[in-house]
């Protein structure tokens, strides 16, 4: 990731309310149904919207450095290996950061991008929400809290990275991935078997 945001804050934080204000506010994403649009400025200082995504798969994952089970995910590489088979498959790959300022998981933009290269983590962009409409958009719940979005754009998996609820590393062994299999299947033209989960891990710091 290049540099840190080029644009203020203020106005990172007027377009992602204005763009939220767009759905309605009890609109909550439902599967097999178009993925919420946003629109916001990335850690780069760039412009993003969900339909520059169009016509690759994208994942959205909400994340909080201080949260013990996104760091299970990301210590232990796992994070960082769905990462790499989703850019494996053209994919794309968003982080988003809803922790409000002064609370648990807060980064400024250049914390954010120093934070990924350090681990290693496969990102197109990395978006901060303080604010947190976009999470509000899309219900987000905790972190992680996982999204998977087809070339149409239309949502087909949200829910839990994986089927073990547990902050330690050793849950990972046997684990089914969920957003790979989701992946897999849109990416093979076929339905995707589990469509919702529960998320688990930290609540998003709103």
């Amino acid at each position: 990731m290049a540099g840190i945001a080029g644009r203020s804050f203020c106005s990172a934080l007027a377009l992602v309310l204005l763009s939220a204000m767009t759905a309605p506010a009890s609109a909550l994403p439902s599967v097999g149904a178009p993925a919420p649009q946003f629109s916001a400025i990335t850690t780069d200082g760039k412009p993003a919207k969900l339909s520059d995504f169009a016509g690759k798969l994208l994942v959205l994952e909400w994340s909080n450095k201080d949260c013990p089970f996104v760091r299970k995910h990301y210590s232990s590489g796992n994070m960082q290996a769905t990462q790499a088979a989703i850019a494996k498959m053209g994919g794309a790959w968003i982080q988003i950061v809803s922790s409000a300022a002064g609370r648990e998981g807060f980064v400024k933009a250049d914390e954010a991008n120093a934070l990924v290269k350090s681990e290693g983590a496969i990102v197109s962009a990395i978006i901060l929400d303080p604010s947190g409409a976009i999470g509000h958009l899309f219900g987000a719940s905790a972190t992680p809290h996982m999204f998977v979005i087809d070339a149409e754009q239309t949502l087909r998996y949200m829910g839990a990275i994986d089927d073990r609820p547990s902050a330690n590393p050793s849950s990972l062994n046997g684990a089914t991935n969920y957003v790979l299999a989701a992946a897999d299947s849109i990416s093979a033209g076929r339905e995707v078997a589990v469509k919702e989960t529960a998320a688990y891990g930290c609540s998003v710091k709103y």
